[in-house]
Formats: C-alpha cells, sequence, structure tokens
C-alpha cells in the first residue's frame, strides 16, 4: 500500500461486518498501473454492509444492511448513498426496509430504474423502484420462496443472490436452501419483477446454490454451489430467458479432504475464465472456458494468501484480481496471466477488518 495516491486510479470500496470493530464502507484508491492500492479512510458509517452496487450513471451507490431488526418485524434494510466522484465520499441519502431478514445480495439494472435484493434469513427477495435523485421507494414486488431440500442448512429458502440479464429482461436468484435458481421477468418501467415460466432451474440436491454470473456472450451462465463446492455450468437462452443445466465441476484439487464452502465467482470481460472462491481450502479456482460450448476444464487453485476468501473482485482493467479474506482481515492483490488465467501475487496485501464486499467505481483520474 503506497503512501501517496496515484495520479491515475479507479475507486475501490469496501463492505465489511460491522460486529468488531468495522464501522461501514472504506473508501480506497486503486493503482492499475502498478496494482497498488492507496487508503483514503472511511467512506460511510452503517451496519454490515456486506453487499455493494453501483448505479449504471456512477453517481450512486447502493448497499444492503445485513440485519434483522430495521423496522421491528425481523427485516434488514438497502442505503442509497450519493458518490462524489472527485472525492469518492458517500452521503447518504435514504434507508428502505428490504422486507426480509439478513439482505446479503443486490443489483441494480442496466437503466438505473430498479434494483432487486435477495434476503437469505427471510428466504425471501424484493425489487425497488429508484428514483431520479438516486433514492429508494418501497418495494414495488416481493416474493417469499417455500421450500426445502437435504442438507442441515437447507431446512428453509435462503435466497442468496440477485441478479439481472444484460438486457435487463429477467433476473435470477439463487436460492441455497432450494437447490434452485428462481428465474423473474423484470419490467424496469415500474420497478417489479414477476415469477417465469419456467419459475426455476434446479441443481444437485444438496449443492447449495450461492452466487451467479452470466457470460459476456449471453450464451451462458455459471452458478457457485456453497454446500458442495461447485460449480454448475449452463446454457442460457436470452431471448426465452431460461436456463439448462448441462455440467458441473468441483472447485477443490483432487484429494483435498478438509472442510469448504464456496463463495464468490465471476467470468472475466473476455468470456476467457470461470474464478470461484473457495473457503477452506482458502484458494480460487480458476476454470477455462471453452468458447464454443461454454463447458469449463479446470486450470488450478491459487492461494488467496488468507483464511475465507467471501468475495473477490477483478479490477476494470481485467488485469488484476483483488481476494477480500474475511477472516483474516486483509485483501490481497493478484495479478491475471491473461493466457492461462493463473493468478500471480503482486505483493500488496491491504489489512483491514472483515472484508467481505469489493466494488469498483470511476475511470483512471
Amino acid at each position: 500500500m503506497q503512501s501517496e495516491p496515484p495520479d491515475a486510479s479507479f475507486l475501490m470500496y469496501v463492505g465489511t461486518y460491522t460486529k468488531e470493530t468495522s464501522a461501514g464502507i472504506y473508501l480506497y484508491r486503486f493503482d492499475p498501473s502498478t496494482g497498488e492500492i492507496h487508503e483514503v479512510g472511511l467512506a460511510a458509517e452503517m451496519r454490515d454492509p456486506s453487499f455493494l452496487a453501483l448505479h449504471p450513471n456512477g453517481r450512486f451507490l447502493y448497499a444492503v444492511s445485513e440485519t434483522d431488526d430495521y423496522d421491528g418485524d425481523g427485516s434488514g434494510s438497502v442505503v442509497s448513498f450519493a458518490l462524489d466522484p472527485s472525492s469518492g465520499q458517500l452521503r447518504k441519502l435514504n434507508e428502505v426496509s428490504s422486507r426480509g431478514g439478513w439482505p446479503c445480495h443486490l443489483s441494480v439494472d442496466s437503466t438505473g430504474s430498479m434494483l432487486i435484493v435477495a434476503n437469505y434469513r427471510g428466504g425471501n427477495v424484493a425489487s425497488f423502484p429508484v428514483n431520479d435523485d438516486g433514492t429508494l421507494g418501497e418495494a414495488a414486488s416481493f416474493f417469499q420462496h417455500e421450500g426445502s431440500s437435504i442438507h442441515r442448512r437447507q431446512d428453509r429458502p435462503h435466497a442468496h443472490s440477485a441478479d439481472f440479464s444484460a438486457d435487463g429482461r429477467f433476473a435470477f436468484f439463487s436460492d441455497l436452501g432450494l437447490d434452485q435458481i428462481k428465474v423473474y421477468r423484470a419490467n424496469p418501467a415500474g420497478a417489479t419483477i414477476a415469477p417465469h415460466d419456467p419459475a426455476q432451474v434446479e441443481v444437485d440436491a444438496g449443492s447449495g446454490p450461492r452466487h451467479f454470473a452470466l457470460h459476456p456472450s449471453g450464451r451462458f451462465a455459471y452458478g457457485i454451489n456453497e454446500l458442495a463446492s461447485t460449480v454448475t455450468a449452463f446454457d442460457f437462452d436470452a431471448a426465452a430467458g431460461t436456463l439448462d443445466a448441462k455440467q458441473t465441476a468441483s472447485t477443490l484439487p483432487e484429494g483435498f479432504e478438509g472442510e469448504n464452502s464456496t463463495a464468490e465467482i465471476s467470468v472475466d470481460p473476455a468470456g476467457k475464465f470461470v474464478y470461484a472462491s473457495n473457503r477452506g481450502h482458502d484458494s480460487i479456482a480458476v476454470f477455462g472456458i471453452d468458447a464454443e460450448t461454454g463447458r469449463i476444464e479446470p486450470a488450478g487453485q491459487f492461494s488467496t494468501r488468507g483464511e475465507s476468501p467471501r468475495h473477490f473482485a477483478l479490477d476494470p482493467t481485467a488485469r488484476y484480481l483483488l481476494a477480500a479474506n474475511q477472516r483474516s482481515d486483509g485483501i490481497s492483490v493478484f495479478r491475471i496471466d491473461d493466457t492461462s488465467g493463473a493468478l500471480l501475487p503482486t505483493g500488496t496485501d491491504l489489512t483491514i477488518d472483515a472484508p467481505v464486499c469489493l466494488l469498483f467505481a470511476g475511470g483512471p483520474g
């Protein structure tokens, strides 16, 4: 970490769990020419901002508050902020109920008209209008998931991620408790969602789908399964909004027998690699992608230089991957080998309490 901010940098926000000494969302500047990080400080004080999302205009930032006591009915909340593009500082605009306990993931559609959220403890999902001034309206639609599966953690629904298709016509919610990815039709004009037909795609029983990523071609998608430590590859029909599971691969090296759960998944912008994080093995699994079929081939696991990488992110240039190691209180920076997808430690390691989400904003400058 360098002592002076770089001349050309990206804003980087870090969401944390605030149960110990963290106070909220922290701001850094990331230098894409060197991979170095400059600390700015606390950008916004709030409780447990465990996932962050940026408005497409870059002027607003949204965060879940992963709690269950916001409004007295067991819900958490979603907070909107105005983002100063020069300083990077955040100014709170408003806060609304997430409509369920422990909101853990959110996304804003490409038009900036609506936001969706997944409530883990509530086992439900909701959509919200985004006003022109960046504030959020109360929930415009809400759906309670029902059911269970075979693992001890699957006694009820646990919605764990909320993602839009590239064209904003569909919303996908991975539900760890049901072994399903729920599919909804999205209506940005009304900021509403409604169950699609078919309403879900199944993964193997006991898998525990957690997060979801679409391939930039729009033809494939990938889901990470927390309980089984696997990645499922799907064919995606963008016109029909349907997913078809075709392959499942382990994120772990052959012979590994320790405890592990997976967390984050991402596809690089060129569509060449899938990255998936292991908590326990404490690594990022890399898979090569067949450009024609979308099938994946394991390319190795790379240590995150810390414990429990709950989240990671590729920087906007896609030359670096930054891993947020929640339990060892740090972020490590890796250069990505463009040919193999391998992660090469840069030696930059940042200390921060309980980092659980990384979000880049702004362009170099």
